[in-house]
């Protein structure tokens, strides 16, 4: 799937700003609570390093690691046995015998299948995946884009790239994770390729733009269609959850072999941009820079989205109050902060019964539109575990609003959790949860950008415990690029949270993504070592034989 949009910030020069923050202790994760320095040698170092500042941790005794390999790169010379390069590795690290087993996957590389349908280099590909079974990992993930598939004709499908892929992944042992990508790539951190919606979508679009999200400034958005026409038969004569349908159908027909001999191990429903249940409400190519609050989406003083703003309207009027049937007009812009507008601020309009009644038609929207394309994703996948992924919007998560996660369509103030409907949702149909940002740390983001008052792990630790809660599977993939310790060291902790009285743990862990970076040896020696600790789940744990170890690698050379 696309890189979730918690966007890479590390590049960017945080402002002054001056806002207290508001306590949200009552979902905060105690693991995010004073828990600052650890004593080591000389003093003592913070329990999280800037993402500006960070640096990889490797600790090579002789025989442990990855072994030689001619497409596993080192980036540092003279590395010697015993050699440490950080002073994270002196510290008593926890022992993860006995305890559950993490699936480890692997996304593959957003433009593996080209727009012509056809399996980017073949030959480099099945290098890299002997690596990845080298290690150990259990399978590799892969977005089906509707924009590649269905992309001239309605309901005339190309497959043909796809399986290849497939059986490549099939003959090495490996199992799939399969994304229905129902939104573009492009636009967004990580994405290095562009794939838009089908052809005969946007030639749609050009007639009837409201097919598409739209902003304050009445700009469209053609990363995904709105909710709005999920129902309206719009699409030459197909609904958008009817067209979603027909995309799921062909694909378990067309791959049925990969569902019966159990090589499919999850589908992954695209419910909006980056393929997350989310509104689209802070677009980078619109102008969005982090931290900013984001944007309402096609709600306005104005009526400029006729589908959404009837759904208000109705709402309004059910309610008697049809003048509520508007958007916000005091709620900024995409970059505002929330103590400069007089919606979010403390005290704001948030709060107000016209707030109260406005978040909760947003955010029900939301939710409903998960309803019905996960009900049928049920009926196109039945017995194969369904999941769906929400993004990790962390920023301003300390103060009493929550301006980014209400424009996104997380209703989810500091007096209410706004992800228990979502959870309660996805019970219904017996949907697995995937949740972002699993890597990141507080202190990391107060030390590069204390203005935002983001608060990853109480984030983690609140919507991670209402999925638990209604007894559904969690799985889980990091937000950023990860290559050091410390982040795969958080991962875990989430994965496997200590003491935890009812065992409870991550199903699955994806890692984003496949590419040279990680193929950097220091980097896949972190990475390999970090499968390890996620895989052990007794004293006695299987390994891969040595000698088929070394098969694989003369295999690749």
């Amino acid at each position: 799937m696309a890189v979730s949009s918690v966007l890479v910030f590390n590049n960017l020069k945080p402002p002054s700003a001056s806002l207290v923050p508001h306590s949200t202790l009552q979902f905060r994760s105690p693991s995010s609570l004073d828990r600052n320095l650890f004593p080591v040698r000389g003093g003592f170092v913070s329990s999280s390093i800037s993402g500006m500042a960070r640096v990889r941790a490797i600790v090579r005794d002789k025989g442990e690691g990855t072994e030689d390999h001619p497409l596993v790169g080192d980036s540092i010379d003279n590395i010697g046995d015993k050699q440490v390069l950080d002073s994270w590795s002196g510290l008593q690290e926890r022992d993860f015998a006995g305890t559950p087993y993490v699936p480890v996957y692997v996304m593959l590389p957003l433009g593996v299948i080209d727009m012509n349908c056809e399996l980017v280099d073949p030959e480099g590909l099945l290098d890299q995946l002997r690596i990845l079974k080298s290690a150990n990992v259990d399978g590799v993930m892969v977005d089906c884009w509707w924009g590649i598939v269905e992309a001239q004709t309605p309901q005339l499908y190309n497959w043909s790239g796809y399986r290849k892929l497939f059986q490549m992944v099939r003959d090495l042992g490996l199992k799939l994770q399969v994304v229905m990508s129902f939104h573009e790539c492009g636009g967004n951190v990580g994405d290095d390729v562009h794939i838009p919606l089908p052809h005969w979508v946007r030639e749609i679009g050009q007639s009837n733009p409201d097919i598409y999200f739209t902003d304050r400034e009445e700009r469209r958005n053609a990363e995904c269609l709105t909710w709005g026409i999920d129902k309206e038969w719009v699409l030459k004569g197909r609904t958008a959850v009817e067209v979603y349908f027909d995309y799921m159908r062909s694909f378990r027909v067309e791959f049925d072999e990969f569902f019966v001999d159990g090589v499919i191990s999850e589908i992954e429903v695209g419910l909006g941009p980056c393929g997350e249940l989310r509104y689209p409400s802070y677009p980078a190519k619109h102008g969005w820079t982090y931290p900013g609050i984001g944007e309402f989406q096609s709600v306005s003083v104005q009526c400029y989205d006729k589908y959404l703003m009837k759904s208000l309207s109705k709402a309004a009027e059910i309610r008697g109050h049809s003048f509520w049937a508007r958007g916000p007009d005091d709620a900024g812009s995409y970059n505002s902060k929330p103590h400069e507008t007089g919606f979010f601020r403390d005290g704001g309009d948030y709060d107000s019964y016209y707030g109260r009644f406005f978040l909760n038609w947003y955010s029900q929207v939301l939710v409903d539109h998960g309803d019905r394309v996960l009900a049928l994703a049920n009926l196109a996948f039945e017995g194969t575990c369904i999941a769906a992924k929400l993004s990790g919007i962390h920023w301003w998560y300390k103060t009493a609003s929550h301006a980014a996660e209400l424009t996104a369509g997380f209703y989810n103030p500091a007096n209410r959790n706004g992800y228990a409907p979502i959870a309660a949702m996805l019970k219904k149909h017996g949907v697995a949860l995937n949740f972002t940002c699993v890597e990141l740390r507080t202190l990391s983001q107060h030390e590069d950008f204390p203005e935002a008052l983001a608060d990853p792990e109480g984030l983690v630790w609140q919507v991670l415990n209402a999925a638990w809660d209604v007894s559904i599977l969690v799985a889980s993939e990091n937000a950023l690029p990860c290559y050091d310790r410390e982040g795969y060291n958080k991962i875990l902790e989430n994965a496997k949270p200590r003491n935890d009285p009812d065992g409870r743990h991550l199903s699955a862990f994806t890692y984003l993504r496949l590419g040279p970076v990680l193929m950097e040896k220091h980097n896949f020696e972190e990475f390999e070592r970090f499968g390890k600790q996620s895989r052990i789940f007794n004293s006695l744990q299987m390994q891969v034989p040595v000698d088929l170890r070394g098969m694989m690698e003369e295999v690749a050379v």
